[in-house]
C-alpha cells in the first residue's frame, strides 16, 4: 500500500515531512511530491506530475489554491482515498473525488498513523 503525501519540502520540521517520516515507522511505502527536489527522510522528493503506479492514499499538504492545477493528475492516479489534512480541505474536489469512487477523509494523518486509524 502506497502513500503520496504531497506538499513535501527539504524542511524536516514541516508536518508533510512528519508524515513522510511516522508513515515510514508504521511500514508504509512513500513517495513524495513538492514544489522543489530533495529528500525527505530518505525519500525523494518528486516535482511535477510524475507517473506513479499503484497509489493507495494520497495524503495532502498543499492549500486549495494549490492543489487547482493537480486534481486532475491526482484523480489519474486512482487512489482509494485523499486525506485532506486540516487547512486543505477542498469541498470541489472532495465532492469530485467521491463521484469517481475515492474516498475523501477530512482528517489528520499523523493522528490517525497514532491512533490505528490510517
Amino acid at each position: 500500500m502506497k502513500t503520496l503525501v504531497v506538499g513535501v519540502s527539504p524542511g524536516a520540521d514541516r508536518y508533510a515531512n512528519m508524515a513522510v517520516r511516522k508513515l515510514i515507522e508504521h511500514g508504509h511505502d512513500v513517495a513524495a511530491l513538492g514544489l522543489r527536489e530533495g529528500e525527505s527522510d530518505g525519500v525523494p522528493i518528486l516535482t511535477g506530475t510524475p507517473v506513479l503506479t499503484g497509489i493507495h492514499t494520497i495524503s495532502l499538504y498543499l492549500n486549495p489554491i494549490r492543489q487547482g492545477p493537480l486534481v486532475e493528475y491526482f484523480l489519474s492516479l486512482h487512489p482509494e482515498r485523499i486525506i485532506f489534512n486540516p487547512g486543505t480541505e477542498n469541498p470541489e474536489f472532495e465532492t469530485r473525488a467521491t463521484q469517481e469512487g475515492i474516498e475523501a477523509v477530512r482528517g489528520c494523518t499523523l493522528v490517525m498513523l497514532g491512533t490505528g486509524q490510517f
